[in-house]
């Protein structure tokens, strides 16, 4: 193919969004991709661990019939293998939309692993085994990251899996130690629990999702320990050996106590590795620190006509920055002015039940960056809304400057709080303070309500509390 101003290598939510983007800015674009298109996001994380998550509430619900006043015949059982198969189903329907959508907008897909050259072409080495090279006034790199895997607990892909094995396994395990509770590890834990296995997480820092605020990292270890689910914080797995077909899991805990854990499955969710390897970085003079390509605020690298988004450069590794990281860049590079990234404005979310969201500063940042700063809190145990649909367990907390009123953070653990945290993010963006907050009119009965609650008991107007 020749003529093309942008070549994209990596079809995520960071390539195939840059991809349609540019040809909506009348670009001839190409995606070089190796596996299925729509990336890790879509096919092997975000996308099918919902679905599964899904059927696990479902479960959930079924199980809990009789508190809602239904009855149901004979005992409830997760049928395994079909829940496993409509997750797969989903993420193959998802991967089918985003074929669409570059078809639709006259991007060609070009199968097979791609790499830059020394003279800033793109080599794709076929399945077949042909290599063609193409050119391109710019390249993105987007090539995403994959499961990390620790030396001393290197994964098999059968007894010490990733997320990807994870997510279809061929049956449900008796017993799982999940090393980590980030996200990935506490969504999956949540979820094998859920279906029947004895799962236990350990996890190397002193509480679960350590990335949130502590108020919610202590909610989620209250709701866990009612789920059945074990934990162990300040320890780490020192080491996995497998005996008749068991893992035993060595455990070391921070004051030097060694624990041994039997189990069938060993989950590694210990954080991600970039995809930079074999990519023609070194080749074409990229620049790399600390694992990660260098680039400056609209994604350029050091290397003209070069840039690279989503998980291979600084930030949260996370969908939806690569997505708005890709417009950004290629608004940039087609001459438009586009507003840089603002990362201190990025919601997280988990997908456990309950679900965790936040934005912005925890008080424990605050503190450290010397902030004087108002709290409010408000649980969902006093929400009309959680407590009509059964689920009270959580709350939301929101932080405000003392002096300016500024929304510093806003974290959320409750049900269906990631629907909710787009709210926080709008409105941190257009600065609005604790007191627009309170004297915006919150719908009734709603969990979104408990935002307005708790900003009021920051400032001792809670009139429900």
């Amino acid at each position: 193919m020749s003529n093309l101003d942008l070549i994209v290598i990596g079809s995520g939510p960071g390539g195939y969004v840059a991809a349609i983007r540019a040809s909506q800015l009348n670009m001839k674009v190409a995606v070089v991709e190796r596996a299925e298109v729509g990336g890790i996001c879509l096919n092997w994380g975000c996308i099918p661990t919902k679905a599964l998550l899904k059927s696990a509430q479902v479960f959930k619900y079924m199980s809990h019939a009789a508190e809602y006043g239904m009855q149901v015949e004979g005992a409830v059982k997760p049928d395994f293998e079909a829940v496993v198969k409509r997750s797969r189903t989903v993420a193959e329907t998802m991967s089918k939309g985003v074929q669409y959508l570059l078809k639709k907008n006259n991007i060609e897909v070009i199968a097979g692993f791609g790499k830059l050259t020394a003279d800033r072409k793109v080599e794709v080495a076929k399945s077949d085994g042909t290599v063609e090279v193409y050119e391109a006034e710019h390249i993105i790199l987007a090539t995403g990251a994959r499961s990390r895997s620790l030396p001393n607990v290197p994964q098999d892909g059968k007894k010490i899996i990733g997320y990807r094995e994870a997510l279809t396994l061929p049956q449900l395990p008796e017993s799982m130690v999940v090393m980590g509770s980030g996200a990935i590890g506490s969504e999956l834990a949540y979820f094998y629990a859920t279906m029947g296995t004895k799962v236990t997480i350990v996890e190397y820092m002193p509480r679960l999702v350590p990335v949130e605020d502590d108020d919610v990292a202590a909610a989620l270890a209250r709701c866990f320990r009612k789920a059945g689910i074990k934990t162990m914080t300040s320890a780490a797995v020192e080491k996995v050996d497998i005996v008749d077909d068991k893992c035993i899991v060595t455990v070391k805990d921070a004051k030097e106590k060694v624990t041994e854990l039997e189990c069938d499955i060993v989950l590694s969710a210990v954080g991600v590795a970039t995809n930079i390897e074999g990519i023609g970085l070194e080749e074409c003079g990229v620049a790399v620190e600390r694992g990660k390509v260098v680039v400056d605020d609209y994604y350029r690298t050091n290397v003209p006509g070069v840039y690279a988004i989503g998980d291979i450069v600084h930030g949260p590794a996370l969908a939806h920055v690569a997505s708005h990281e890709a417009e950004v860049c290629v608004e940039k590079l087609a001459g438009l002015d586009p507003e840089p990234v603002d990362y201190g404005n990025i919601p997280g979310c988990t997908y456990t039940t309950p679900e965790i969201a936040s934005v912005g500063l925890t008080e424990r940042a605050c503190a450290e960056q010397g902030r004087e700063v108002v709290i409010g809190k408000f649980p969902f145990t006093a929400s009309g809304k959680a407590t009509a649909a059964g689920s009270r367990d959580g709350l939301v907390k929101v932080i405000f400057d003392k002096n300016t009123g500024e929304w510093l953070g806003c974290h959320l653990i409750g049900d269906n709080v990631t629907e909710m945290i787009a709210g926080a993010v709008m409105a941190r963006k257009n600065k609005m303070t604790g007191h627009d907050i309170i004297h915006s009119v919150f719908p009734h009965p709603t969990m979104s309500e408990a935002i307005m609650e708790a900003a009021a008991e920051a400032y001792k107007q809670c009139v429900h509390l």
